[in-house]
Order: C-alpha cells, then structure tokens, then sequence
C-alpha cells in the first residue's frame, strides 16, 4: 500500500505561495544594487525580467496540468528529457531554493535592525532562529504552511499597497533622467541580476499533488501571480527611484525603508520594514516548502535513497526531506556567505528554466500520452523564445556563477553514474522519440533494401593457408544471401608475396597450393545448386588488406564475406588488419567466425544480438537468408533495447516479421533462444561471440559510406 499527499491547496493558498516566493529580497534588497549597473532604468529592467519569465510560468503551468505530481521543474523534466537530466534538475534546483531560503533569511535582518538596536553578533542567531521556526511550520503540514502563506501575503500586500499609494505623489520626473544611464549593457545586465526575484513563481508546482483541482489553480496561481508581481514590482521600483537621490539609493542596504521615510514618515518606516521581514520569511518560507519536494520526488523515482520519500504516520508530511532541507539552511546561515551563493543558484535558475521550455516542445512533439488541462499559448514560439533568452542571461551572471552551476550539474551527473543509474530502467519521452524515429527510419530502409532486391555481387575473400572447412563456411553463408536476393559470388584466393618479388612473375608461377585452391573451390562450386552463379578467381600481391579492398572497389561488389580472424592479410601493418578492412571497404562486410554444419541446412536456428537500437536493414536481410536455411526458418531477435517495453518489442518484431521469409521471434524469457548447439549468432555491428565451438558467430558491418555522419553515430550512442 503507497501513501500519497492530500489535495487541500485551493487558489488563494497556490496565489501566496507563489507571490510569498518571489516577493522578498527581489524587491526590498536588489533595486539599490541594480540601480548601481542600470541606473533609472531599473524600472524597465523588473518589467522585462517579468516578461521573460512568462515563457517558463506558461510551460510550467501546462506540464503542472498534465502531471499534478509533487516534484515540480524536477518531475517535467525527468519524465522529459530523461532520470540523467532529472536528478541534475532535481538535486540543483533543491541546492538553488534552500540558497534562496537561507539568503531570505539573512537579508531580513538588516530591516530589524532599523526597529531594534541589536548587536551585530546576535545576527546570525536571529535567522538561524527564524529558520528553525519555519522548518517547524512545514513538518506540521501543507495546510498550516498554506494558511500561514495567505495571511503573510495578504499583511505584506496592504503594506506595500501603502508604500505605493503614499509615496506615488512624490515622485520626481527629474530622478528618471538620463533613463538608461547604464547603457544597453547595464539593462542586460541588471536583468540578469534581477531575475531571481521572480524565480518563486514556478515553485508552487513542486507541491501541484497538494492542490485542489490543478487544472484551473495552478495556472491561474502561476500566470496571475507572475502579471500581478511585475506591476507590483514596477510601480514600487517607481517610487523608489523617484524620490530617493540616486547616489543614496545605489549604496542603501534598505531602499525601501529609505525611500518609505522620505514620503510616509515614521509609521511607514515601520509598515514598510514590518511587510519586509514579512516578504523574507515568506520567500524562505516558501523556499523551504518547496525545497523539500525535491528530495522527496526523486525518492520515488530511486534517484535518491527511499528515506527522503518516507511521510511521517504522525505528521503526514515528508519529514525527512524537510529536516534535510532545514539542516542545510542553517548551516548556510550560519557558515556561508549567502550572498555568492545566491549568484551562483541565480545561474542555475537560468538553466532549470530553459530545460523546462524544451521539456514542453519534447512532451508534445513525442509519442505519448500527454493531455494537459491548460496547453500554452504561441507554442512553440514562446518555448524557443524561453529557452533564448534563459541562455543569453545567463552569459550575465559572470564567470563565478557559471563555473558554480557547472559544479552542481557535474555533481548532479556523478549522483546518477555513480548511485542512480543502476536503480533505474526508464527514459524520457525524448530519448523515446528518438529511439522511435531511428527505428521507423531503419524499418524504412529496411523495406526499401528488401524491394531492391537487396545486395547483388558478393565477393568471398580466401587469404592464402585459409582452411577448407572455413572456406566451405564462407561460401555457405554467400549462397544463402545470395540465393536470398538473387546474387552472384566471386571466390577468390588473396596470395602474398614478398615486396622483393615482381607481381607478374608470381601471377605467371604455379604453386602447389594454387592448384588444391583451384581443385577444392572448383568442387565446393560444384556442389552449389544451379540457382546461384559462382566464379572462382585468383589475386597475387604484395600486401592482401590492400588487396580486398581494392578489388571490392574495383568490381563494384556490394558485400565482402570474409573469415573473423583470417590467416596472412600481409605484415606491413602494426594494426589490426580486419578492423582497416572494415574501415576502408566500400560496400557491406560479413565476418564469419566458426565452422558451419555440413550441410549448412543443419542449422538449427539464428539468433541475431545488437547494441541497442533497432537492427540494421542489411542485418535483418542476412539473418532472413540464414533463417530460411536452418532446420526451423526461424529467427530469433534479442530486445532491441533492455527497457522498452514488452508491447513494443513484439510490434517492432511483427513489422520484421512482415518482411522476413523467415518468422521472427523474441527470445526466451530466461535468456536462452534454443536447447541445439548448432546456432548462428548474428551480430548487428558489433564483433561477434562465439558461445561454445559449435557457434558459427557472423559480425555485420554495414558499408562505412552509409554508416551515417559523426553526429547521427553519436546520436545512437547516446540514445541506446
């Protein structure tokens, strides 16, 4: 039996939480410093800080409808974009609000100190306490933390109201000029700055499993806190400007409070300092109920231990996560410049949101079952639009920040190699809609290879002191293609000789091994029926590799069928003489290891094994043309991928099978394909394994020319 959070959220809770998260040191902390790098035209600066956000509030609020699960940016874009890039968003988004919790914190302080002459030394304790009582407050429970969020938001609202109302009539026009006194540059960069301020907005979909009817709350909660904040913020900022000088209002640690005592007096210093202590442990407040989900999200994903999904039977809360939470805030209070580190989450933050955009275009775009409530207007416009501009602020933030997010992402990516990895078995829809594109691609090619024909000169390569059995394996795997597909086989014997000795006198001289060549093959041709042509000839030169290749080339043959490990390829070469053949030849490679059955039809089975990934059109040919002559004309096809699903495999093989003589089959749930040890393994462009001795193992390498670019291969990698 699984627990699950109760929905008791309605939209005034999800309006504050939002507001509580973004209202605070966005507002009363960072306009002085941004005024120092914009100048006036910080009022423009928070308005488009607020419209950039918008992209990011719209696809959060669509993914919130389609999945209203606990676990936020960290869920939409783990189910997305793969558990890879779900536990980097998950543990530095976690990292980036208890940052901003803890910065809330500290920044609250120098407000008191207007009210009360506190030692500097009782600072510190001050938040470690105001900490500790929030942490309180959220392992009660969702409910309280929610009440306690509408009625700090609402005392805060009617302060702020206040401050601008009074102090409006106030302003002077004369402070606004020169407007962009930081340049173009300083607007960029203040934005940059700024932008944390409204980076609560989203925050509230960490805890969408907790609100009534998601549908219509939460992007309501969302857009309207977002449009409502931005005005809120823009007419504040106004007011600051307009009536502090603007060589005060750039070195302040209060503007708010400096720029209350220069229009309300007294009585609106102390509303103003009361809605800012207000704001920061709202903001951290929020922080730390948001904070908190993550942990326990990704313990139901087994991304991290399950000790952080644990809900307390007493409190019915996640009291695991919200103790961890509440731990690192206190010792970031209490030990790290909050201030660096808050640059640093900023710099994340940034990021966190472009994944989101790309998350939306991945769940629309993919094969799955995606039916949002509330679908974001202008996609994918504003998505692209969103992730843009998420990466150019971020270039703002400065070489610190950047090389802070880059250490939490590294991190992120050891936790899931090192940890994660092997507890998990999915991937994301946009692994998924690559893996099915590649494999509609490949089926594609795949009919269209069969309609063709398929491959039409086959060249069996004999280096001399190759083995009569081998030789006879050889051409029995080159009858069976190309009585498949209507082929033609050239058998010919590769001699070297030393650089010393001029090829027309080699090619002029008889030896006794060219005469048994000539006997064996002539009988082994023979013994072939009448509906495959087979043509025996004879190459001498200094250096074999070289010469394969070049009679490939030479002769326009389409497939090479050639011995794994063949005997005198030349000695020239200080590298593996195989792997340049596979690398230079100009059509398709079969490497056939082991000896075949005589008669070849007393194969028992083929089973085909890959590296992931749908299986190479030439593959399933050569497979088909070796299952047709086994004793069962079947062909077994290991899972094209270890976690799709069931479902999908044998859809995936019924298309196959549609184009297959053969019948093809999955293999058998314990892992074995057949009880005969007369079996042919096929590899898909891999090196074949040999089980036992009694295993004909064939590698297929399709034609380097067709393998597809650097990108495409890495593709593939990456994906299987």
């Amino acid at each position: 039996m699984t627990k699950t959070l109760e929905r008791d959220l309605g939209l005034p809770a999800v309006v504050a939480i939002s507001m509580g998260a973004m209202i605070g040191s966005g507002i009363f902390i960072l306009p002085a410093i941004a005024y120092g790098v914009a100048g006036p035209a910080v009022v423009l600066v928070y308005v488009l800080a607020g419209l950039l956000v918008l992209p990011a509030a719209l696809s959060q609020s669509e993914l919130a409808t389609a999945m209203p699960r606990a676990g936020g940016a960290y869920l939409y874009i783990e189910r997305g974009l793969g558990p890879l890039f779900g536990t980097v968003a998950g543990l530095g988004t976690w990292f980036s609000l208890t940052f901003k919790s803890a910065l809330a914190l500290v920044g609250g302080v120098p407000y008191l100190l207007l009210l009360f002459e506190v030692p500097a030394g009782y600072v510190t304790p001050l938040a470690l306490a105001l900490a500790a009582v929030l942490v309180g407050i959220n392992l009660l429970g969702a409910k309280q933390t929610g009440l306690t969020q509408v009625a700090v938001v609402a005392v805060m609202l009617a302060a702020l109201a206040w401050f601008v109302v009074g102090g409006g009539g106030n302003v002077e026009r004369g402070q606004f000029s020169p407007f962009l006194d930081g340049g173009l540059a300083g607007l960029v960069a203040a934005i940059g700055l700024v932008f944390v301020s409204y980076a609560g907005v989203t925050k509230v979909a960490s805890v969408a499993e907790e609100i009534e009817r998601p549908d219509r709350n939460i992007p309501l909660g969302i857009v309207g806190s977002l449009l409502v904040t931005t005005v809120l913020y823009a007419l504040i900022v106004a007011v600051m400007v307009g009536v502090v000088p603007g060589d005060v209002l750039a070195t302040s640690s209060t503007p708010m409070a400096d720029a209350a005592d220069r229009t309300l007096g007294s009585a609106g210093v102390v509303a103003v300092v009361a809605a800012a202590v207000l704001a920061l442990v709202s903001t951290a407040n929020a922080g730390v109920l948001s904070a908190s989900r993550y942990p326990f999200a990704m313990a139901r994903d087994r991304l991290v231990p399950a000790a952080l999904g644990a809900i307390s039977d007493r409190l019915g809360t996640p009291s695991t996560a919200i103790t961890l939470t509440g731990v690192v805030t206190l010792v970031l209070v209490a030990f790290v410049p909050i201030a660096e580190i808050a640059k640093l989450a900023s710099a994340f933050q940034f990021l966190v949101f472009a994944l989101v955009n790309v998350a939306v275009i991945v769940f629309r775009e993919g094969h799955v079952d995606y039916d949002p409530a509330f679908r974001s207007p202008l996609y994918p416009w504003i998505q692209i639009f969103g992730v843009v501009s998420s990466l150019v602020l971020v270039t703002q933030m400065g070489l610190v920040p950047l090389a802070g997010a880059a250490t939490i992402v590294v991190a992120g990516v050891l936790w899931y190699l090192l940890y994660a990895r092997s507890r998990v078995d999915r991937v994301g829809v946009a692994v998924s809609t690559v893996r099915r594109r590649i494999g509609e691609s490949h089926l594609a090619a795949t009919r269209s290879l069969v309609a063709d024909g398929g491959r039409r000169r086959i060249l069996v390569a004999v280096p001399e002191e190759t083995p009569l059995p081998q030789e006879r394996t050889l051409l029995d795997v080159a009858v069976a293609v190309a009585r498949a597909h209507d082929g033609t086989i050239s058998v010919v014997r590769f001699e070297t000789v030393p650089d010393q000795q001029p090829l027309d006198y080699a090619a002029e001289s008889w030896s006794p091994a060219d005469v048994r060549f000539e006997e064996e093959t002539g009988s082994l041709a023979e013994n072939v029926d009448g509906d495959v042509d087979v043509e025996i000839a004879e190459v001498v030169s200094h250096d074999t590799a070289h010469a394969v290749v070049n009679y490939a080339r030479h002769h326009q043959t389409d497939l090479v069928v050639m011995a794994a490990n063949p005997p005198n390829l030349g000695r020239r070469w200080p590298v593996n003489r195989v792997d340049w053949i596979r690398r230079h030849v100009p059509c398709d490679l079969l490497l056939v290891d082991g000896i075949a059955p005589e008669p070849f039809d007393a194969l028992d089975s083929v089973r085909v094994v890959g590296d992931g990934g749908p299986y190479h059109p030439l593959t399933v040919l050569v497979s088909d043309a070796l299952g047709t002559q086994s004793a069962d004309g079947v062909v077994t096809f290991d899972a094209e991928d270890p976690t799709t699903s069931e479902e999908s495999q044998g859809q995936y093989l019924q298309l196959l099978t549609e184009l297959m003589d053969a019948r093809a089959l999955q293999p058998s749930t314990d892992g074995t394909t057949t009880d005969s040890v007369r079996v042919a393994v096929v590899a898909d462009r891999q090196v074949a394994e040999r089980p036992d001795p009694a295993t004909l193992a064939i590698g297929v390498w399709p034609c380097p020319a067709t393998r597809g670019g650097f990108v495409e291969r890495t593709l593939h990698r990456l994906v299987y």
